[in-house]
């Protein structure tokens, strides 16, 4: 009788076990289930991208990826910042599937692309201009093309050459670095792809460029204009950009703009075309009606799928909203109908 009492506590024993393992078991599973039911797919506004950008863009882009996160605070995008080579190179080796440059994919890398299975979408996202900034010391207010390529060129080497009421100072011509967008484009857009001379240096970087003008006002520096324009979230919160931004009825003045860049402590010099006889600085207006020489598109490009965090950055800086940040922070935007109105 003992012997069959001890089995039969055995039996209970080993069964309140199995239901306890059985018990945890379905709490596991149901676990497991609710964790699936929970956790979000990767969207169009949940999930997170990498994007390369041309440093000489990296003022705007932040502030777009800022209002963007700010909108959809479950898609972050992480961003890079160097070379327009560098930017290709990432795109091609597919470590980033969104980069922003100065120019479009050329036929060649679009069929590269197409060979690894990716089909490459570009828009033009902004008309750039190129700057030409000095110490506001420096009593020069102008210059023609022909005098840009000749100080390029090496030609001019003083602004007493310029000008026999300027200094017998040398002309020092200062970019970020070598491999930059900047010097690619001098060099291409002026000198037909020719080295450039010896009054050319180098900084290492765009803020390098404005803080060397304003240490010599005898130095000439390269830069986008884009680098000049505000950073709104110094005056403002990125909650009240974000909802002026997304405000359809709300308007921008360029002149307002303008003076922001007028007064950012840098005198930006004044572009002649050799054709005319007046000169103009690189503010909006004169950008939208073409009649600042120096120039340049800047293209956002992406392989990332549709549906996808990637694809929906792309979406936002292309749409409304993107394109009129872009114009206010002082560089026209290309994707965005503007009305001039003219006063008398």
């Amino acid at each position: 009788m003992a012997k069959d009492l001890s089995l039969l506590a055995e039996i209970t024993l080993m069964s309140k076990r199995i239901y306890s393992f059985a018990f945890v078991a379905l709490c596991l599973m149901l676990l497991a289930s609710c964790g699936r039911y929970e956790k979000k797919s990767n969207t169009t506004t949940v999930g997170s991208s990498v994007l390369f950008c041309d440093e000489s863009f990296e003022n705007i882009m932040e502030q777009e990826i800022d209002v963007f996160e700010y909108i959809y605070p479950e898609n972050h995008v992480l961003a890079r910042y160097g070379t327009e080579a560098e930017a290709i190179d990432s795109l091609m080796t597919l470590d980033t599937k969104t980069i922003v440059i100065p120019r479009d994919l050329t036929a060649a890398e679009v069929d590269r692309i197409k060979k690894k299975r990716r089909h490459p979408r570009s828009a033009k996202i902004a008309v750039d201009a190129v700057a030409l900034i000095v110490n506001p010391e420096n009593p020069a207010e102008f210059l023609s093309m022909k005098e840009i390529r000749e100080i390029l060129k090496g030609e001019t080497t003083t602004w007493e050459d310029l000008n026999p009421h300027y200094p017998n100072k040398p002309i020092v011509v200062l970019f970020d670095k070598e491999g930059s967008s900047m010097v690619k484009y001098m060099r291409d857009s002026l000198l037909n792809g020719e080295s450039l001379g010896p009054t050319a240096q180098r900084t290492d970087s765009l803020s390098g460029v404005v803080e060397a003008v304003l240490k010599n006002k005898y130095a000439i520096g390269v830069v986008g204009v884009s680098c000049l324009s505000t950073d709104l979230r110094e005056t403002a919160s990125v909650q009240s950009i974000a909802d002026e931004m997304q405000d359809e009825n709300g308007s921008l003045s360029m002149d307002d703009i303008n003076a922001r860049i007028a007064e950012s402590g840098i005198k930006t010099l004044g572009v002649m075309r050799d054709d005319d006889r007046t000169a103009y600085r690189p503010f909006q207006q004169n950008i939208y009606d073409g009649t600042y020489p120096l120039t340049r598109c800047i293209y956002m490009i992406t392989i990332a799928p549709s549906g996808s965090p990637a694809a929906g950055f792309y979406s936002f800086v292309t749409s409304f909203t993107g394109q009129k940040l872009i114009m206010k922070t002082g560089i026209l935007p290309a994707r965005m109908n503007i009305q001039v109105v003219e006063v008398n």
